[in-house]
């Protein structure tokens, strides 16, 4: 078996990521492999991809000090995004802070489904408004300008720790000019001028935040997380208020929990007479609802 006190002989990189992955392995996390390879490349300075270019090449006193510490923390239960203080979503890069959820890739459904829409109601060139609410690091809102070149997002959140966030990771990725804060719950804060809406919610049901994993309970923020008793609360607010600041022809999308699907479509048309169409995920779980408001 591996241990902290061994990594610092190993001559490599290939032989110090063996080491690291061997150490996760051991304490059965989920995502060992990736980790050690993500943890590894950061604290050699490489990027995770291209790790194994470098397998023979030693490893510095300083990049041993680096991974040990990473390790230190992972095993003690950080994710490797809170470690390292970032996370990659959509291809870029965003920072994180302790009023930011890190974005996951099953959130990606949500950008595909939105450049969807916009790609059948104008295409991407179109200068659509759009408003993310609850925007976190913004990695939403930033993914989908990366890709509507002449769009402008409006990004809310009730945490002005977060804007500030989002507002960094904005200008990092070149689009700040296009992105706009403003702190507020919900769409209160808002008027009818968008084209569409995003939002990826908090959509857990209260009586489970305490069975959720230490990771996520003791480094994820609970606003972002708690949806109230039923897990619906936001999608209420959202689905309740969209039309007064939607356009016609427009559209509502929100990322959902795997298993909300029937309870949005019920939802849907107890709020406002209207049909949602479901987008899944890579695991074929439904993940994201789809409003279009006439």
């Amino acid at each position: 078996m591996s241990s902290l006190f061994e990594l610092s002989k190993l001559a490599n990189v290939q032989a110090l990521y063996i080491n690291v992955r061997g150490l996760f392995r051991d304490a059965q996390l989920a995502e060992a492999d990736l980790d050690a390879r993500v943890l590894v490349a950061e604290a050699s300075g490489y990027e995770p991809k291209n790790l194994a270019l470098h397998y023979d090449e030693g490893v510095s006193a300083q990049a041993h000090a680096k991974i040990s510490k990473y390790v230190e923390q992972r095993l003690a239960g950080k994710p490797v995004g809170r470690i390292l203080g970032k996370r990659e979503f959509w291809g870029l890069e965003f920072s994180l802070s302790a009023a930011t959820l890190e974005p996951r890739p099953d959130t990606e459904t949500l950008i595909e489904a939105t450049l969807a829409f916009c790609q059948a109601h104008g295409g991407l060139d179109k200068p659509w408004v759009f408003a993310d609410i609850g925007t976190g690091t913004g990695a939403v809102a930033i993914a989908l300008l990366s890709e509507l070149p002449n769009a402008v997002c409006v990004a809310v959140d009730v945490s002005e720790e977060a804007l500030q966030t989002a507002r960094q990771n904005a200008a990092n990725n070149d689009v700040l000019k296009r992105f706009l804060t403003v702190c507020g719950s919900y769409l209160d804060p808002l008027a009818r001028s968008f084209d569409f809406v995003v939002s990826n919610p908090p959509y857990i049901r209260s009586a489970v935040i305490e069975g959720l994993s230490h990771e996520v309970k003791q480094h994820d923020p609970m606003l972002a997380l708690d949806g109230g008793v039923d897990g619906l609360t936001a999608y209420k607010e959202l689905i309740g208020n969209a039309k007064r600041v939607l356009k016609t022809n427009s559209a509502l999308l929100m990322e959902i929990g795997f298993d909300q699907a029937n309870e949005l479509i019920n939802l849907t048309r107890e709020l406002v007479g209207l049909e949602v169409r479901c987008e899944r995920d890579l695991a074929g779980q439904p993940r994201v609802v789809v409003v279009v408001f006439p």
